[in-house]
């Protein structure tokens, strides 16, 4: 029996902050992404009962938007470069990659690499990516300027909402969505891409310091 190919996008906040954390399940199906679920208020012990329930009989690829790894010494570690260079080209703020280590960042890295560890113990045949949610929706053609409203705008919201719809992902609920939901969903969209080989950018993993790939 062939396991079910699913796609999950974790939206990750700071260790403290479970009310703005995000996760999104979808299952592909040919070039779609079929809706499963998506849920928020997530601890990291919700979290992992989400990745077990989602892997059962399944094939699991899993997009995290967090750092999952520093660079030794702090400051950025290349791939950040290289993608703010260019993420900023395509219209999107410098400030959508973050250092990892900056003071704004750092609960945020820990937890990420934190929780991508304890889901790779847990599930060492699942697929775990870093991404960058809105960045991989830019580059693929969604509007920047909804993009960088989405935390203001309910209207941005239900446009980016519109165009996942649009761009292969199917039966999401009919609601308003927050941007951390958004956002999981990004996740999910640019897990996909990654998975499927046509993400617009994707670095692979350096083992040992960046154990996991980067795609957008």
């Amino acid at each position: 029996m062939t396991a079910r190919p699913i796609i999950m996008g974790v939206d990750l906040s700071g260790p403290s902050n479970h009310a703005d954390t995000a996760c999104a399940v979808f299952e592909r199906q040919g070039e779609t992404l079929m809706y499963r679920r998506h849920l928020t208020w997530l601890g990291d012990a919700d979290l992992l009962h989400v990745v077990d329930g989602s892997s059962r009989g399944a094939s699991l690829t899993i997009g995290l938007d967090a750092p999952l790894s520093y660079q030794d010494g702090g400051g950025d570690r290349v791939r950040d470069r290289e993608l703010r260079s260019i993420l900023t080209k395509a219209g999107m703020p410098s400030g959508t990659i973050m250092t990892p280590t900056m003071t704004r960042m750092a609960y945020l890295t820990l937890r990420g690499v934190s929780l991508s560890r304890m889901i790779a113990s847990a599930h060492s045949d699942a697929a775990i990516v870093e991404v960058h949610p809105f960045g991989s929706l830019a580059l693929a053609g969604a509007p920047v300027t909804d993009l960088t409203a989405v935390k203001k705008d309910a209207s941005a919201r239900e446009r980016i909402a519109s165009w996942l719809t649009d761009n292969g992902m199917d039966g999401l609920p009919n609601q308003e969505f927050s941007d951390h939901e958004l956002a999981a969903f990004g996740a999910a969209w640019a897990a996909w891409k990654w998975q499927s080989g046509t993400a617009a950018w994707t670095a692979p993993a350096e083992i040992p310091s960046h154990p996991f790939a980067f795609a957008c």
